[in-house]
């Protein structure tokens, strides 16, 4: 198929050329390049406010949801001068320079280069050491489903309330939930990923039988896994308002609360987001006017390590091994003379 001519659109007063806009993303649907475009156009406030002043990776199909895809994590070169940038460290210690988004028309410039999905770190420009945001991913495992993780995400928000700290849901395009929680930028990753675990814990304390955090697959049953290494540094979930890399072109919505149980993820595509959102408004506004503390979930940390002797919990395979982290053995694999395990 030719390609179709370039068209350059206005975005808030700059100028983004879109090159063969007509370029099918999503063939199932028929969707193309232009209409993620648009998509983005149409979303570009919440988004940005989203986005603002984080190191944000870009999920690239620049074949579309059929081809292969990849995680820009430095800026793109020839990027507009109006891409601002900002340093960060991998958990390698290696420095990047990544896109820092801070214009409305970062959002359609990256979609143009194939970009779906937009995966900012939980930092902000200038304390980029410091998360201010707790990403939580209610991953369901085989035998469950997105009703599963509504339950689940029900009872975090229990768990939430009870260390003082509050979030609000939205849908990860698949079949799990996102919760985002506002946090004051006082802690490091390290404090930030242990709070996660200890918030984890007391949901699977309250209903053992459907959440788990159980690092390795064999062990997590027909459960919601609580995906604490979210909080890792260097990884990132999709943006509210992402488009992800689905036959349906789904979108990750952001919710209210009282929403949740009634949805189905499959309503919101690249096709109906703007629509909601037009319709119900931005259910993440104000989110971080009241960031929480972690000083109570740091202290089940304590609590969990001294009554219960849980501990640290594994990290991702390519990170450096951790002070106080377990073994990164998967259990039907370990050695009972090396694991503390009767043979």
């Amino acid at each position: 198929m030719a390609k179709s001519p370039a068209e350059e659109i206005d975005v808030d007063g700059l100028t983004v050329r879109v090159s063969n806009p007509d370029k099918v993303y999503f063939p199932d649907r028929g969707i193309t390049k232009r209409q993620v475009v648009e998509h983005y156009v149409a979303v570009r406030e919440p988004l940005l406010a989203v986005l603002y002043e984080r190191p944000t990776h870009l999920k690239r199909f620049v074949d579309g949801v059929t081809g292969e895809f990849f995680y820009q994590k430095r800026v793109p070169k020839g990027a507009p001068e109006w891409v601002d940038t900002v340093e960060v460290r991998f958990p390698s210690g290696r420095p990047a320079t990544e896109i820092c988004p801070t214009r409305t028309a970062v959002l359609p410039w990256a979609a143009n280069l194939g970009t779906f999905d937009f995966h900012p770190w939980p930092v902000r420009r200038g304390q980029v050491d410091q998360p201010d945001e707790l990403r939580i991913d209610l991953d369901p495992q085989p035998g469950t489903d997105f009703a599963d993780a509504v339950r689940v995400a029900g009872v975090l928000r229990e768990v939430l309330a009870d260390a003082g700290l509050h979030g609000r849901p939205k849908t990860s395009g698949g079949r799990g939930i996102h919760v985002l929680v506002p946090v004051r930028p006082e802690w490091d990753f390290v404090g930030v990923r242990r709070a996660v675990i200890a918030l984890a814990r007391e949901v699977c304390r309250r209903i053992p039988s459907e959440a788990t955090v159980d690092w390795w697959k064999e062990e997590r049953g027909e459960r919601v896994f609580l995906d604490y290494n979210q909080a890792a540094r260097d990884r990132t979930i999709a943006s509210a308002w992402s488009v992800r890399g689905t036959p349906r072109a789904t979108v990750s919505m952001p919710l209210r609360w009282e929403d949740l149980p009634d949805v189905d993820p499959d309503d919101f595509d690249v096709l109906t987001a703007a629509g909601v959102l037009a319709e119900h408004g931005d259910a993440l506004a104000g989110l971080h006017d009241d960031p929480g503390s972690l000083e109570t979930a740091l202290e089940w940390v304590e609590r969990d390590q001294r009554d219960h002797d849980l501990g640290d919990l594994p990290y991702p395979p390519e990170y450096p091994k951790m002070p106080g982290e377990p073994k990164r053995v998967q259990p039907s694999r370990a050695n009972p003379l090396t694991s503390g395990k009767e043979a």
